[in-house]
């Protein structure tokens, strides 16, 4: 007797018997393979170990894709803890919503190990349950496999046992006789004769047997796996309903929860945002105010008489503005203030190569300078408003006003000149509209067009309508076009990039 390592303990002659099958097997297939033996062949059943296969490796790839998933929900919760952790350590204890925070830091803790959880309960456990029925069914149709060639085998056995035979009287020996039968008395003759007989019909009983024994073991096999086979075939798109559906409920479910938790995180950093807001406001309106009276007391210093509003507002556009004439001095000057300073403040301002026009007009005299004007004349005519007037702020509002003025004749300048050349362009045959790049797009292949910002390009259409991609455009820049009046550099470019014009 031997012990195999697995402790089965089997005799010598079962070990013999199995080398022995495992031979026949092997002859029977070399002979299968020659076209000396006829192969018994199911087409349904080989159909089914096909869908079988297939359904296998389908399932298999399932599994592994969603272990990977599962991982992968395991790395963003640990990701999305060490953010919040992050986030919980810099909030300081005197901010609003100190605890709410800490709140939410937990629940998304909490709902990360929840998601994780069942997505393990209801789809990894039911996937490998689903899986685990395979082995076996695959382990049945191999040893269905060597028990139909057995049953082939003994089937060709007993098909050669019944060739050699037989005339009307019975089995005829076609053996050679022996030397102990040519040796043997006439009277011994008959009995050698028998015996043959004998072993030759126990050799057609033994065939017989081993025939029914192969046949009966095969086919109690194979109905079971033609049962089985296409049942399992059919369950997998149960399974597959159950699988997804159970993903995409949990996925759901989870996105959900989390998008509270996010809207309420969201929420108490908008009220801490105008909490510091409003606070840094009322720090600037302090220093503000202290900067203004500051500024009063230096101005009152100096013998100028502020406004009782404040300064004035800005204008909202700087069409609205008007330039307005600096009020004259004072009769009687300040005695700290030198008089080059009192000209040098009001000489600029005053130049009569300025053409302005506001409410309080007035004709100032032709002199030399502001020494030898009628003093006298001129505080007669000065409104009880132009008293109040810094020339300070008068003249930088001037210098703003002009400054304004000259910009928005530049641009409406450029832009009518731009107009004007564009309008003045032949546009090619196929052209639809004008578009202008707003970012950069750097061409990937030669039938792409190279843009930067602002560039403004011609639309043309396609040759073809099979030709356009959806968000794709055809055109070709309007310099490259202006130039050389050619749509050989045109090329497609994403509309996204792009604005119309």
């Amino acid at each position: 007797m031997a012990e195999l390592p697995m402790g089965k303990v089997v005799t010598a002659g079962k070990i013999a018997s199995n080398v022995q099958k495992k031979i026949t097997r092997a002859q029977e297939k070399v002979l299968q393979k020659l076209g000396k033996a006829d192969e018994t062949k199911d087409v349904a059943f080989e159909e089914g170990v096909i869908n079988f296969n297939k359904q296998l490796v389908e399932g298999s790839k399932l599994q592994k894709d969603l272990r990977a998933y599962l991982t992968a929900v395991k790395t963003m919760h640990d990701s999305s803890r060490r953010l919040y952790e992050c986030l919980d350590d810099m909030y300081e204890s005197d901010w609003y919503g100190r605890k709410d925070v800490e709140s939410i830091c937990e629940d998304s803790d909490l709902l990360w190990t929840d998601f994780h959880q069942k997505l393990v309960d209801h789809a990894l456990i039911s996937m490998d349950t689903y899986l685990g029925q395979f082995p076996d069914i695959r382990a049945r149709i191999a040893k269905r496999d060597r028990k139909l060639v057995d049953f082939d085998s003994a089937r060709h056995n007993f098909a050669a046992v019944n060739k050699g035979k037989k005339g009307k009287e019975g089995i005829k020996i076609t053996k050679p006789a022996s030397l102990l039968e040519r040796a043997a008395p006439g009277w011994a003759q008959g009995i050698l004769s028998a015996h043959n007989v004998a072993q030759t019909s126990l050799s057609r009983s033994q065939a017989e047997e081993e025939l029914e024994r192969a046949q009966k073991v095969f086919e109690e096999i194979n109905i079971d796996l033609q049962e089985e086979l296409p049942s399992l075939w059919n369950s997998r798109v149960g399974f597959y309903v159950n699988t997804f559906q159970s993903v995409a409920g949990l996925e759901e479910k989870f996105h959900r929860e989390m998008g509270k938790i996010n809207q309420n995180l969201n929420d108490t950093l908008v009220k801490l945002e105008n909490q510091d807001l409003s606070r840094k406001t009322g720090s600037q309106g302090v220093r503000t105010s202290t900067a203004q009276k500051s500024s009063s007391d230096r101005t009152q210093d100096a013998n100028h008489t502020l406004s009782p509003g404040g300064p004035p507002a800005i204008p909202k556009s700087p069409s609205k503005l008007k330039p307005a004439v600096p009020p004259p001095p004072k009769v009687t000057p300040s005695k700290d203030m030198k008089q080059e300073s009192i000209i040098n403040l009001f000489g600029e301002a005053a130049t009569p190569n300025i053409s302005v026009t506001s409410p309080t007009q007035y004709d100032a005299p032709a002199t030399a300078n502001l020494l030898d004007m009628d003093l006298d004349s001129l505080q007669a005519a000065t409104t009880p408003a132009a008293q109040n007037w810094d020339p300070w702020e008068a003249t930088e509002q001037a210098v703003v006003t002009e400054e304004a003025v000259a910009e928005t004749v530049s641009d409406t300048a450029v832009t009518a000149a731009a107009t004007e050349s564009t309008e003045s362009v032949e546009m090619p045959e196929a052209f639809l509209f004008k578009v202008k790049a707003m970012h950069d797009y750097n061409a990937n292949d030669s039938d792409e067009l190279e843009l930067k910002a602002g560039d403004v390009v011609l639309v043309v259409n396609f040759e073809g309508p099979d030709e356009q991609d959806e968000g794709w455009l055809m055109g070709v820049r309007e310099s490259d076009w202006i130039q050389h009046k050619d749509l050989g550099k045109k090329g497609v470019f994403p509309e996204n990039f792009t604005q119309r014009i």
